[in-house]
């Protein structure tokens, strides 16, 4: 799996998460706050090799600092 990015980076209110799968996976994407709290699952699925995309609306919450993660199982 390869992270592409997001732009834009800082983003108010939304950004676009790209990553590429270079094989068949199953994907887990979560964005975190700054103390590890759990704010959004983008993506809980399997998906077929490929680049994706996919919009975080952070519309809702507080200026900040976010993480994302990417997991991909095979």
């Amino acid at each position: 799996m390869q992270f592409l990015g997001n732009y834009p980076n800082p983003f108010n209110p939304s950004t676009i998460i790209t990553y590429k799968l270079p094989v068949d996976g199953f994907v887990t994407l979560k964005v975190y706050d700054v103390l590890g709290e759990e704010i959004a699952v983008l993506v809980n699925k399997k998906q077929a090799s490929g680049v994706y995309e996919i919009e975080f609306d952070g519309s809702d919450l507080a200026s900040g600092v976010y993480v994302c993660r990417i997991e991909v199982k095979s």
